[in-house]
Order: C-alpha cells, then sequence, then structure tokens
C-alpha cells in the first residue's frame, strides 16, 4: 500500500512539475489525455497524460498554485480512444470553474472517445463449447454456432446478479450485460420474437399494494408447452405485465409443474397476478436452452462462462461486456463544468450523475448501452422498507443512483433532490438504456424557485430496455425547468413524466411511444393538484399509443391533475382514449391545437368521482388522505407562495354546502377552444356527472385543411389554409421549428 502511494505521487509529482514550466497553449490553459500517453507526463499534445484521473489531479494542484483571482479557463483534450474505468470518475467542487473560468473536459475534435464500464473480449477468447453441461443444455442445432468465452480467464469475475426489478420494486443496476459492435444484445429468451399470453390465475398471489406483505409468489397455468423445457432450470426469470397494462415487472420463477401445466413465481407482483387482457403477456428469460438464434447469449455465473451465437465474424466485431456496477461519470457539487463530444457507455447502473453545483453543461455527448438510465440529474433513493410497497414506503435519498426515486418521490412529493441550478444538457444522443433517459430536477417546489435546467436538442430513444413504468425519456421534477427541441421515441410506456411546477416543454418531436403497454401516453402528470402552471407547447406528437390497446392517450392529466396549458400543438395518430386526456381535472386548457386521425377522442374528460373513483374518495380526501397530505403538508395550497401564484387552488379542498362533496371533485374552468381537428371520427368524450369543459371556436374537417405535405408528416399549414378563413383566431404554429436543431443555430 504505501509503496503504491509513493508511486502514484511521484507520477504526480513529476507530471506537475512539467505542467508548471509550460506556458499556456491558446486561449486559457489547454492541456492533453491520450491512452497512449503517461501521467509522469506535462500533459502537452506532444507528451499528453493517460488517465481522466491524472489529469483531473494534475489539473487540481495547477489551478491551487494560481494567485488568487487569477483565474484561468481549462480546457483537457481527450484524444480518441478508449478510457476504461474501474470505479466512478468523479468531479468535485474543487474541480469548479467559474463564470469567466469554466473547466472543460472535451473530445478532441474529429476523433472518437470512449469512457467506458465495459471491457472488450479479444476474438482469440472465443472457442468452441466444451462444457459438458452447456452441451447437454443447448438446443441440439444451436451447439455448432455457440462460441464460449472463459471470463474467468480475462479477468473478470463479477457477473452481477439477476433481481427483480419493476413498478414498485427500486430500480437496481443490471447484470454483466453484452454488447457487439456498440449495440446490446438480447439474453438468451423465449420466444424469439413476440409475447407469451399469461395464462389462468390459480393463485394470484399476496398483494402487496394493499398491505399483504406475506411475500406468495402467485401461480398460473402456463399457455405454451414450450414451459416444460424448463422444469428444475435455475434462474429462469418472467418479464411482462402480469395484472395491469402500467405496471411491469420481471419475476424469478420458483418452480414448473410439468404435469399441471402451471407456473409458480418466487415472489409476489405489487398488484397480485391478473390475466385475460391484450396486455397480460411476458417473455421467459435468461435461459440456456433457449440460447437458439444469433446475438442470443448466456452466463454461467457458476463457471464464468460466456455463451454467444455471433451474428458475424468476432474477428472484426467489438465485442464488450458491461463490468462497472457504479455511476460512470458524476459531477458533485461543481459549477462551470463542461463535457463536451464524449461517449459514456457500457456500465450497469447509471452514465453521467449531477448533484448540487451550478451552470454545468453536457453537450453533443453520447450516453448509451447503461444498466440503469442515462443521465440523472440530483438524487435518488434507497428504499429500507422490506417489501414491494407503495404507502407504506421507507427510504433515504441516495447519491448516484435512481433506486426508488419514483417510490420516494410519491410520498416525499416536496423533495428538494439536490439538483443544482442552471445545468444544461444540450445535442446530447441518449439511448439503449435500461431504465429510462434523462431524470431532470431543480428548483424547490415549496417555495416555487426556479431551478431554469434545461435539456435541450437531445435525442432520447429505447429507453426502456430493462423498466418500463418510470422509465420515461425524460422524467421532470422540481420547480422551473425546461425541457425543449428534442426528439423522444421507441418506448414501451411514458415518453415524458412530469412532476412539480411551471416547467416548460417546447419545440418536441415526440413519437413512437406507449407502445406495448396500457394506461399509457406521450406526456403524464399525475395524482399531486398542486403540481401546476406546466406548459405544453409547439409539440409534434404522433404515433402514440397502438389502436388495439383501449387505454392509451397523448397528454394524460391524471386522477385530479390541474393547471396545464395546452396550445399550439399538433397531434397525429395519437391514442385510443383520448389524444388529451383529462382525469376530473381543474384548469385544463387546450388552445389552438391540430387533431389529426387520432385512434380516439381528440379530447376526453372523466369526471372521476362521479364515475369509477367514488370508493376512493376516503383515500384521497379523508383526513390521511393522499391530496390531504400533498396540499397541505408537503405544500400549503392556503399560504403563500400558492395562495398568491393559483389563488383559484386555495379551496381545493374545501366542502361544499352539502358538506360531503370537496370543490377539487369538480372540473372546473377547462376550456377547449381555437383547436383544428382533422379526419376524427370522435371529438369529444365526456364521462360523469359535472364534467365541465368550455368549448368554442374549434375547427372541425373530414379533408385536408392545407397542409404543406401531410404525406411527409409536415404538417405546417399553408397560408393559404382554410383554417385562417374558418378560424381566424388560430395562431400560426412554428412547425419547422420542432426537434433538434442543428449545432450552429442553437444557444
Amino acid at each position: 500500500m504505501h509503496h503504491s502511494f509513493t508511486s502514484r505521487a511521484l507520477k504526480l509529482a513529476l507530471s506537475l512539475i512539467g505542467l508548471l514550466l509550460l506556458p499556456p497553449l491558446g486561449y486559457g490553459l489547454e492541456r492533453y489525455v491520450s491512452p497512449q500517453g503517461s501521467d509522469r507526463n506535462p500533459g502537452t499534445l506532444e507528451a499528453p497524460w493517460q488517465t481522466l484521473e491524472g489529469a483531473r489531479d494534475a489539473v487540481r494542484v495547477w489551478r491551487k498554485a494560481q494567485p488568487a483571482g487569477a483565474g484561468e479557463a481549462v480546457t483537457v483534450w481527450l484524444r480518441g480512444g478508449t478510457y476504461p474505468l474501474a470505479r466512478t470518475f468523479e468531479l468535485l467542487a474543487q474541480d469548479s470553474g467559474t463564470a469567466t473560468a469554466p473547466v472543460t473536459f472535451a473530445g478532441y475534435p474529429g476523433e472518437s472517445v470512449r469512457i467506458t464500464g465495459g471491457r472488450e473480449i479479444p476474438a482469440a477468447a472465443f472457442g468452441p463449447v466444451r462444457s459438458a453441461d452447456a452441451l447437454r443444455r443447448l438446443p441440439p442445432e444451436s451447439v455448432a454456432h455457440v462460441r464460449e468465452v472463459d471470463l474467468r480467464a480475462l479477468g473478470i469475475t463479477d457477473y452481477g446478479r439477476h433481481r427483480q426489478f419493476g413498478h414498485g420494486w427500486p430500480v437496481v443496476p443490471s447484470p454483466l450485460e453484452l454488447f457487439w459492435n456498440d449495440a446490446p444484445l438480447p439474453l438468451a429468451r423465449y420466444p424469439n420474437q413476440g409475447v407469451i399470453a399469461l395464462g389462468p390465475i390459480r393463485d394470484p398471489g399476496s398483494m402487496p399494494r394493499t398491505g399483504d406483505y406475506s411475500n406468495r409468489g402467485g401461480r398460473f397455468q402456463y399457455t405454451d408447452p414450450r414451459h416444460a423445457r424448463w422444469a428444475g432450470v435455475k434462474d429462469v426469470w418472467l418479464s411482462g405485465y402480469f395484472n395491469h397494462g402500467y405496471a411491469d415487472d420481471t419475476i424469478l420463477v420458483a418452480a414448473i409443474d410439468v404435469a399441471k401445466q402451471e407456473v409458480t413465481l418466487a415472489a409476489p407482483h405489487l398488484y397480485s397476478l391478473a390475466s385475460g387482457q391484450n396486455f397480460n403477456l411476458y417473455v421467459a428469460r435468461n435461459l440456456l436452452e433457449e440460447l437458439d438464434e444469433p446475438g442470443e447469449w448466456y452466463v454461467d455465473t457458476e463457471s464464468g462462462r460466456l455463451y454467444l451465437w455471433p451474428t458475424g465474424d468476432v474477428a472484426t466485431a467489438r465485442v464488450s461486456v458491461s463490468v462497472v456496477e457504479q455511476a460512470l461519470v458524476a459531477l458533485d457539487h461543481v459549477s462551470f463544468c463542461t463535457l463536451r463530444g464524449l461517449i459514456i457507455e457500457e456500465g450497469r447502473a447509471l452514465g453521467l450523475s449531477i448533484e448540487g453545483g451550478s451552470d454545468n453543461r453536457i453537450e453533443d455527448c453520447v450516453v448509451r448501452n447503461l444498466g440503469t438510465a442515462g443521465i440523472m440529474m440530483g438524487q435518488g433513493a434507497r428504499q429500507t422498507f422490506p417489501h414491494v410497497t407503495a404507502d407504506d414506503y421507507t427510504g433515504v435519498p441516495a447519491s448516484r443512483e435512481v433506486g426508488s426515486y419514483h417510490s420516494h418521490h410519491y410520498l416525499n412529493t416536496a423533495w428538494d433532490r439536490d439538483a443544482g441550478v442552471r445545468h444544461s444538457i444540450v445535442g446530447c444522443e441518449v439511448y439503449n438504456t435500461g431504465s429510462g433517459g434523462i431524470f431532470l430536477g431543480g428548483g424547490s417546489k415549496p417555495q416555487l424557485r426556479p431551478g431554469h435546467n434545461v435539456v435541450t436538442d437531445c435525442r432520447i430513444h429505447d429507453f426502456n430496455r430493462r423498466n418500463k413504468a418510470g422509465a420515461s425519456g425524460v422524467v421532470v421534477d422540481g420547480c422551473g425547468n425546461r425541457v425543449a427541441h428534442n426528439e423522444i421515441y421507441n418506448a414501451d410506456l411514458q415518453g415524458i413524466l412530469v412532476k412539480g411546477n411551471e416547467h416548460v416543454f417546447e419545440f418536441n418531436h415526440v413519437h413512437h411511444v406507449a407502445q406495448n403497454s396500457n394506461d399509457a401516453s406521450a406526456w403524464y402528470v399525475g395524482r399531486d393538484p398542486s403540481d401546476q402552471g406546466n406548459v405544453v407547447r409547439w409539440n409534434f406528437f404522433h404515433h402514440v399509443g397502438r389502436p388495439d390497446r383501449k387505454w392509451t392517450m397523448g397528454i394524460y392529466c391524471d386522477d385530479a391533475s390541474a393547471g396545464v396549458r395546452i396550445e399550439g400543438n399538433v397531434f397525429y395518430r395519437v391514442a385510443s382514449f383520448g389524444t388529451v386526456y383529462s382525469n376530473g381535472g381543474q384548469d385544463i386548457v387546450v388552445r389552438n391545437n391540430i387533431f389529426i386521425e387520432g385512434y380516439g377522442p381528440a379530447y376526453q374528460l372523466k369526471s372521476m368521482w362521479y364515475d369509477f373513483a367514488q370508493e376512493g374518495i376516503p383515500y384521497y380526501f379523508g383526513e390521511k388522505g393522499l391530496y390531504t397530505k400533498r396540499l397541505t403538508q408537503s405544500v400549503d395550497i392556503r399560504k403563500p407562495p400558492y395562495s398568491e401564484r393559483y389563488p383559484l387552488l386555495k379551496n381545493w379542498l374545501d366542502l361544499l354546502p352539502d358538506g360531503k362533496t370537496y370543490v377539487g371533485m369538480r372540473p372546473a374552468r377547462n376550456v377547449f377552444t381555437d383547436n383544428v381537428l382533422v379526419k376524427h371520427e370522435e371529438t369529444v368524450r365526456l364521462v360523469g356527472q359535472y364534467a365541465q369543459t368550455d368549448f368554442d371556436g374549434n375547427f372541425m374537417t373530414q379533408k385536408d385543411p392545407g397542409f404543406v405535405d401531410a404525406a411527409a408528416l409536415n404538417f405546417q399549414l399553408k397560408d393559404d389554409s382554410v383554417v385562417y378563413k374558418e378560424l381566424p383566431s388560430f395562431q400560426r404554429i412554428p412547425f419547422e421549428q420542432i426537434g433538434p436543431r442543428p449545432v450552429g443555430s442553437r444557444p
């Protein structure tokens, strides 16, 4: 230990001597890192450092040695190549820059820079299958194609472990994953394509959602005889929707009874098991017995052997596995720091964590191939309650992980996650993540103080390879943040999940989301009427949900959500249950939008307390009810700043003269006006007593009203469109500005 420390200190000292003797290069101090360098070098272009940590430490000492007030910008250029991490690369408060002297870590122009939590597998490590056990378990037709790798011989001995994850469960790091030419490969599964229908339920198991913590796994009859092949196989997992269409789960198989054709699960589903809906479907994973097509793979954690059916020639492919189970990069209470032009990839958990600080910028980075989320701004949480739960949840905030973020926020809606202020995520691509794209926080919900954090001009897609519920392209909380000019697509559930106040969502292109679920949407806010002041404007939503799923929405204002302004959006082939859908909301303003060929009504309002939710009134409005806590304890709508900012909300929990009806139970001040509806079979649906919405000045047509090019999805209205004649109050939608902007035209 002493020798290692002395050697490390000597390397740093030699590097600093060279650094201090050299003048700055160009504007500010510019230094260089290269995989072919050495941390004993001075960090020049000709003699670069080798590691990120070496560069960071040298810059720390150099900046500390500068005279007071002599702040100078620092740019550390990373030359092309791969920078493998053994642990989190962290920048701390001492690494902060200033407004006039920022600190930047940037990829060298024109070169590809990988910061990775993975390890490459050399082609020479692949050989024929030799394990007798594997030869017995593999499908006979696969043996000639499958290759075996001894991971232990490569020094890879930690394979992680499979754990239950899904709705209500903590987001956990993935076990080891495999990538081929920078794309994740599927763990051996059945079926290769499609899904299995959940059969009749023999025992639903315990229902933790209602307080049954007896931890009894459910039992059901299987519908596919292939299950008999897996009887007695260990560590088989089923992933799917085992009751509701919004509540995915991945559950361990305890036993398969071939005689009874039954599967018994090792743990309960949050809502217990139910079947019969067209979304009660699942797949089976982690089965060497099903490794039967190119791209599938499996790891025997006891022997350390990896089995892969290659999709091509291993000699010319880049094959890698994820190893690091921590956030790959962390900006921890650092300010005025920029990361630019980097690829951050192949970790089992987060790609990038930002906690506290201010004015950091993540620009033109690629964040991909991760076990949990891509970028997390602020803390997550760690559950302390011993069972999957909802209302009984207990936990603590935790840094650099998602964990029980959703459960913790559900019971602590005013939670300040220490996300910092004025951070920007700009021009990044975030994809192939396990549990969401970007978690955006900042600002104070209780004080209604804006965070001014921004996600803009990003492409966020394929972001729920593992978790579905809550694993949205962007998850927003806090107050006063902005999501703009992004493209968000390819998801089973929500595109954007919203909590908090006065966020702005504008110029986003959101499509092909809510594809394989139910009770899902492109944009969602729910269960907290104090989440006021959110604005959804000038976005393009299309291909949201599927016609065969009866309960999908475009803009979903759930469970008495209120105070949402929906203006200037274009919706095309969106949602079966309402392009805009409100469950009993107040102050939902839908104005100046274009609705085209929706799968269901353009607008639906359910007066939920007079329809399906009557039995739930005590749960929400009672003395210890969910709304009572959120509107009088987490925040207080009767006192400033809420009573001043949202005066129409302050009597929401008051009783009407009948002594039993709360003001918040009746929809009020909802508006649907100046909208254009094109080829909509159903325009408006109002359900339940007091389903109030004011309709005025909308234009409906079964013809193209004058789009520039509808076939190419250009729904900009021509200047001579009939809309401007029939609806003179309609304002032009800046459709051409929607989506990510070229580098030269963004701030």
